[in-house]
């Protein structure tokens, strides 16, 4: 991405996306032809999240690396980063003298209609959790907003009294009224923008582009339930 787009910071806070960043125009990459319209840009090109997604990887090794871990994949979005997370995570373990033993359980979270988050948070899969008590537990999340929907899981999974908890975020939207629930490790810091593409969705569309994608004005009136 373009130096004056981003800004690096701290280990933990990932790579900040500008405000002011527009994006990649479209005709650079490949995207479904389905989507002829329904998109603005390409924010985030699938090849710069897997590397982001391998340095995340790595931060973990450093700071779980021995330690047995249950990884607790929020669907639908998460799925796919997760994927990759665990995948690169695996790959450092076959080359390093250090390895991290997981176990990977699914959860489905829904708190959006259209483009808006809502009150109503539905947690699917997390009835009993009973099986994290006293285990380290890795909490992989595509994207936090608000913070609320996080700050509701974690309150949910500590009670079945796990050892530790820590989260993996690929986005962190600067949104306002934020709880300030960050994720331990950070992919992006991005503007408040909806976006799609990598697994992340509206109403159920876009899931199947690689690239992180900003959804246009047409692609939410055409797509809106």
């Amino acid at each position: 991405m373009e130096d004056n787009a981003v800004q690096s910071v701290e280990r933990g806070d990932g790579i900040v996306i500008k405000d002011d960043w527009p994006g990649y125009c479209l005709d650079l990459f490949n995207y479904p032809a389905h989507y002829a319209g329904d998109l603005e840009c390409v924010y985030i090109p699938h090849g710069v999240i897997m590397d982001r997604t391998e340095r995340l990887a790595r931060n973990i090794m450093d700071d779980l690396g021995d330690h047995s871990l249950v990884v607790l994949c929020v669907l639908k979005g998460g799925y796919q980063f997760c994927a990759d997370l665990v995948e690169r995570i695996k790959a450092l373990s076959r080359n390093s003298n250090r390895s991290i033993p997981m176990r990977v359980h699914f959860i489905r979270l829904k708190s959006y209609l259209n483009d808006q988050s809502t009150e109503d948070l539905q947690i699917v899969g997390a009835e009993d959790l009973s099986f994290m008590s006293g285990k380290n537990v890795l909490i992989v999340e595509a994207i936090v907003d608000t913070g609320k929907t996080m700050k509701t899981l974690l309150k949910h999974v500590e009670a079945f009294r796990p050892k530790m908890i820590k989260v993996a975020g690929l986005l962190v939207k600067r949104v306002p009224h934020s709880s300030a629930c960050l994720p331990d490790y950070v992919g992006f810091e991005i503007p408040n923008r909806f976006v799609v593409g990598y697994a992340l969705d509206y109403n159920e569309y876009f899931r199947d582009l690689n690239h992180i994608c900003v959804i246009s004005e047409s692609g939410k009136v055409k797509y809106k339930v």
